[in-house]
C-alpha cells in the first residue's frame, strides 16, 4: 500500500499548495497530500479537520496519524512512510517518503514538489500505515 501511495503522490507533483487543502483539484497542504495519495492508492483515511498551520502540537499530530491507521516505526524506511519534520516557529510538516526521494506540499513554493531525501528527513520520526487499519 505504501509504495502505491508514494507513486500516487508523485502524480500530484505540481498541484497547488493550499492551507487545509485536501483536494488535488483545488490545492493540498502536507496533511492533505498524504491523505490524497493514500485515497488515490485505494485507502481512505480518517482526516483531521481544522488544524492550524502553526501551533498544532506534536501530540495532536501523532494522535491524528494514529486515528488514520499509522503507527510509529523504527524499521528501515519503506516507500509510503510518513515523516514528521519539526520546522521553525513551532510548525510541523508531514512528508511522504520514497526510497531516496520524498514528496511534500511546499508552502514557500506554493506547490507539491518531489525532492531528494536529505539527512534531516532520513533522521525524522516516521509512521507507517498498519495492515489492520
Amino acid at each position: 500500500m505504501g509504495a502505491r501511495a508514494f507513486a500516487r503522490a508523485r502524480r500530484l507533483v505540481g498541484a497547488r499548495f493550499r492551507p487545509q487543502g485536501y483536494d488535488p483539484a483545488t490545492g493540498l497542504d502536507c496533511v492533505g497530500l498524504v491523505w490524497a495519495a493514500y485515497a488515490a492508492a485505494g485507502r481512505r483515511l480518517v482526516r483531521p479537520r481544522d488544524y492550524p498551520l502553526r501551533g498544532w502540537s506534536r501530540e495532536r499530530i501523532v494522535g491524528a496519524l494514529g486515528r488514520a491507521g499509522f503507527a510509529a516505526v523504527d524499521e528501515p524506511r519503506q516507500s509510503g512512510d510518513v515523516a514528521l519534520v519539526a520546522l521553525a516557529a513551532g510548525q510541523f510538516h508531514l512528508v511522504l517518503m520514497g526510497a531516496d526521494r520524498c514528496v511534500h506540499a511546499h508552502a514557500g513554493l506554493r506547490r507539491v514538489v518531489e525532492t531528494p531525501l536529505d539527512a534531516m528527513l532520513i533522521a525524522a520520526p516516521r509512521w507507517r500505515l498498519t495492515q489492520e487499519a
